[in-house]
């Protein structure tokens, strides 16, 4: 706490310090003399300037900068921006100009992130802490769930957020979509915040958690997955530009948002969500409540940005190309039907590896044709409809018996 006495000279009198009234402060006010213009015009007399030497040297290398080098290196011609300039990849548009806007549906999915703002903290751990502790609060496949869950969560969104800022956002050539791109890397963090919030408030064995993506097989399996599909990109010699480059980078996107993102997440979420709706770890599922709905956000802005890089640049989604997503996509299917199975050695939540299994075939099929492709699992069910309740932002929730009628800031949340 700042001590006001400490910025007080040491004369300063009792009388001053009381003079607090508004009546008092009026007086003072009054009494106070306005300073001479030539106190005015003295007044930087009144600190040391700089070193002369130093100074010069500073006003000397402005007088050599080239801003017209500068402006060429930024791709700031002298035309205003236009929209048409405006493209997903290999723009040569300014990036710093936000408007005009090209892509309405980029910059509304940033305001309705921001409007869905919370905080981990928001959120009241202590039936949880009490359930964890008690020595038949949980059975022995209900924790299983809930320590695979968190440690496979735990780092999962750190892999993402680390693509986002290290690949993707110095790869897309479009300031709206980067600015919802920003958010998005914010939202990871904020997630990453939350498995940890979990985990310290039931004290779990951190080191354990943390490292299950290395030393668990299914979850090493999944995390190792999407690590393969950052590494080129990461690259700070890569650059978009040519077929080849160009379909990488969409090979990533198809990889982070329709898989990692569009698959990966649903077996652990669609776990505890079912645990939180028998009132059981209600405090971890709602984490991972609001926590879904931002992931459903990212998964569809990261479809609208594929479609349209295949819109805008359409000699790279060729037969080939797109057997090679629709492969990616199955085998991250295969990836999550083998971390189900490990998570669930038997029946449990009203929910076993066998249903999971259809559930992660209905999911494949819905990522495979939101980026055009064909199903691979025709007629496959969604035996979890419940899911698709709280994944969508559009409508009422029903969740613990109650329903949230709009997702706003944590503490602004509505329910009734």
């Amino acid at each position: 706490m700042l001590n006001w006495d400490e910025f007080h000279e040491d004369d300063t009198t009792a009388t001053e310090a009381s003079a607090s009234t508004p009546a008092a402060q009026q007086e003072a006010k009054a009494a106070t003399p306005s300073p001479a213009p030539d106190q005015v015009k003295d007044s930087a007399a009144s600190y040391q300037v700089a070193d002369q030497d130093r100074l010069a040297r500073a006003r000397q290398a402005l007088s050599e900068l080239d801003v017209a080098a500068g402006l060429e290196e930024l791709e700031m011609g002298a035309a205003r921006i236009e929209v048409d300039d405006k493209q997903m990849i290999n723009a040569r548009a300014d990036l710093n100009q936000l408007v005009p806007f090209k892509y309405e549906w980029a910059w509304q999915k940033y305001l309705d992130g921001s409007a869905n703002h919370w905080m981990p903290q928001e959120v009241n751990m202590n039936a949880d802490i009490a359930l964890w502790k008690s020595a038949d609060g949980l059975s022995a496949d209900e924790r299983r769930i809930v320590e695979r869950s968190l440690g496979y969560f735990s780092t999962a969104d750190s892999l993402v957020a680390n693509n986002l800022v290290l690949a993707v956002y110095r790869l897309i050539t479009n300031p709206e979509c980067r600015q919802y791109l920003l958010r998005q890397a914010f939202e990871e963090a904020i997630h990453t915040h939350a498995y940890q919030y979990c985990v310290e408030s039931l004290g779990m064995d951190e080191g354990e958690v943390f490292n299950m993506y290395r030393e668990v097989p299914s979850v090493a399996a999944k995390s190792t997955w999407s690590l393969k599909h950052t590494q080129s990109l990461a690259r700070a010699d890569f650059n978009t530009g040519t077929p080849e480059t160009d379909q990488e980078l969409l090979r990533n996107l198809v990889a982070f948002y329709c898989v990692t993102e569009g698959i990966f997440f649903y077996c652990g979420f669609s776990q505890i969500l079912s645990m939180g709706r028998r009132n059981k770890m209600t405090g971890v599922a709602e984490q991972f409540q609001y926590i879904l709905r931002d992931e459903s956000m990212h998964l569809n802005f990261g479809v609208d940005m594929i479609n349209q890089i295949k819109i805008e640049n359409p000699h790279l989604w060729t037969p080939e190309f797109q057997d090679e997503c629709t492969q990616m996509i199955l085998e991250g299917t295969e990836l999550e039907i083998t971390y189900a199975r490990d998570t669930m050695p038997r029946g449990v939540l009203g929910m076993n590896a066998a249903i999971m299994e259809e559930y992660l075939h209905f999911i494949c099929n819905r990522r495979l044709a939101q980026i055009g492709l064909k199903e691979q699992f025709p007629g496959a069910e969604n035996p979890f409809p419940w899911m698709s309740e709280i994944i969508d932002l559009r409508k009422e929730k029903n969740f613990f018996e109650t329903r949230v009628t709009e997702y706003q800031v944590g503490g602004a949340l509505s329910w009734d």
